[in-house]
């Protein structure tokens, strides 16, 4: 299906990440400040998004959930292009995953590709797969059954004190510290466990104009 950045869109609801950065995350946005390079010099971690409400033209969009693996070296100036894999639940039809995947990889234009859609470099795999996320408990969780497995639990900052800009930094939101951040796609593969790593929970809202 072929969609054009005219299509209109709109998604919003609760955004999660965890990377291996130490907690706060230093690209992140703290009383104002700017961010900066990641921690090591290779930043991977996970996002996940869960639309609350949202459509693609006529397509209901409401109750789906994104998530995406991604990696990156700031070893070099500028810092290389993202490394990812997007995957979609597997309750979503044809249709609402080529909608997300438009949206989410910044393909359609709008609020994604002023964000963070121009940094995606290669796109390894989109793949359909069984997902739940929990972005309400304090205990954050991402599961995406033979991929990833990301936790985070205390928060490693005040309420609305951090900013970032996937979600946009008119999204305040809390860091959190992680627990677990693993991945098993053969793409991008990482262990993280008891480092208590960089979270971030916010809200998200995205349009096409």
């Amino acid at each position: 299906m072929t969609r054009t950045v005219d299509d209109n869109w709109r998604v919003r609801g609760s955004y999660f990440e965890a990377c291996n950065c130490e907690a706060i995350c230093p690209c992140r946005s703290v009383g104002g400040r700017d961010g900066g390079p990641s921690s090591w010099g290779d930043c991977f971690g996970t996002l996940s998004w869960h639309v609350d409400d949202g459509h693609f033209g006529a397509i209901d969009l409401s109750g789906r959930t994104v998530v995406m693996s991604m990696h990156y070296s700031d070893h070099t100036e500028p810092s290389t292009p993202w490394d990812v894999v997007l995957y979609i639940d597997d309750g979503a039809d044809d249709a609402h995953a080529d909608a997300l995947a438009a949206i989410f990889l910044g393909r359609a234009g709008g609020s994604v590709a002023n964000l963070y859609g121009p940094a995606i470099g290669e796109v390894h795999a989109v793949r359909r797969a069984e997902i739940t996320v929990e972005h309400v408990a304090a205990r954050k969780r991402i599961d995406v059954v033979g991929y990833l497995s990301v936790v985070s639990n205390g928060r490693a900052s005040e309420p609305d004190d951090v900013r970032c800009g996937i979600p946009g930094f008119d999204h305040p939101g809390t860091e959190l510290y992680g627990e677990i951040l693993t991945s098993e796609e053969p793409a991008l593969r990482w262990s993280i466990v008891g480092q208590r790593n960089a979270s971030f929970a916010t809200d998200f809202e995205y349009r096409s104009g």
